[in-house]
């Protein structure tokens, strides 16, 4: 597989971060000519480095908690997990190898919640499972599988556009649940939702689905953040850039030591460490963050340029974290199952 191209590299790291930007404000911030930014940008879509989704705040649709489980199946019941993961209506991500699963579910409440982990736990169908459940009205979920954090730090450009982007969150000084959505507001969130979807069946390329030329009323939506447009990074299939090869997923599971704030250590880790986790979620203590990693050494040659001491990883998360756990494993083997599908959890609707 060859590596990156540095116009390539910049392109994603734009895209990463700029859903909702204008095509001239990314073409200001890539410092590439519009023509290799086009096709760079056709190339991601394509090899399928990048997708775009249209993420609804899920408290709009009566779904205030989330819950990221991370499970080892056993060898012979990897498929039957995968495939009792997929039939729960709130599941709307799941990424797996034959040692690792990695699934997001919405629910409507924290009961529901635990009665899915208990049914799957009753299952038998790994040896182990953990992960956090986080409500969804308020901050716990700061960090939603945004890769831009990482990306912009690769490609060298100064400062995040967006990250870091969150699930959620629109509802955390209210106690009242958030007003109804009209007939004509539902409808136009599902076809914002439905919309990568349609493309797909309509043979559009990926790079054609972001909100360019949408009805006001979807527009107004994206404003309102009720729906969000994101664009995502798919690690298992990405080149090498620089050198470097993100090849390597980590999730680090742990409890809140006493007086540690879960904002503190994420500032901690992105200005001191240099880690920018693509996940980060919280609740009662608990913490789950995700991040990407390299595996193995570069080559002497590969090496990228000379940067400042940061502040080692672990000691820090040890400091902060008790009762850790760190799950590993390669990039290229945790591969999409079931790929950010908020169709599952928006069904399709019609106007008022």
């Amino acid at each position: 597989m060859r590596a990156l191209t540095e116009a390539e590299g910049r392109v994603i790291a734009v895209l990463l971060g700029g859903a909702g930007e204008s095509e001239r404000e990314r073409l200001r911030r890539v410092h590439v000519p519009r023509s290799t930014y086009h096709a760079a940008r056709r190339r991601a879509y394509e090899e399928g480095w990048l997708r775009d989704r249209y993420v609804p705040d899920p408290v709009r649709f009566g779904l205030s908690w989330v819950s990221f489980l991370i499970a080892r199946p056993f060898a012979d019941r990897g498929e039957a997990l995968i495939e009792r993961w997929k039939r729960d209506p709130g599941n709307v991500v799941i990424s797996a190898s034959p040692q690792t699963a990695l699934g997001v579910f919405f629910h409507a409440s924290e009961k529901e919640a635990a009665r899915l982990r208990d049914e799957l736990a009753s299952a038998r169908l790994a040896s182990t499972f953990t992960g956090v459940t986080a409500r969804v009205t308020g901050p716990e979920v700061p960090v939603y599988f945004d890769y831009e954090g990482l990306w912009t730090h690769l490609a060298d450009i100064p400062g995040a556009a967006t990250y870091p982007n969150g699930l959620g969150g629109a509802f955390a000084e209210s106690d009242e649940d958030p007003p109804p959505l009209t007939a004509h507001q539902r409808w136009a969130a599902t076809e914002l939702v439905h919309r990568p979807f349609v493309a797909a069946t309509q043979g559009r390329g990926g790079h054609l689905v972001g909100p360019l030329g949408l009805p006001f009323s979807q527009v107004k939506l994206l404003r309102q953040g009720w729906v969000t447009h994101r664009v995502f990074l798919e690690p298992s299939g990405l080149p090498s850039y620089r050198g470097r090869a993100a090849d390597e997923v980590v999730f680090v599971l742990g409890d809140l030591r006493t007086g540690v704030r879960p904002e503190e250590l994420f500032a901690t880790l992105t200005r001191e460490c240099r880690v920018y986790p693509f996940l980060y979620a919280t609740h009662g203590g608990r913490l789950l963050l995700g991040a990407l990693g390299r595996a193995g050494p570069i080559e002497a040659e590969q090496l990228p340029r000379a940067e400042p001491a940061r502040r080692p990883v672990m000691p820090t998360l040890q400091a902060a974290l008790e009762g850790i756990e760190v799950v590993q494993e390669s990039a290229a083997r945790f591969a999409p199952v079931v790929d950010h599908r908020y169709d599952r959890i928006v069904p399709t609707a019609r106007p008022g």
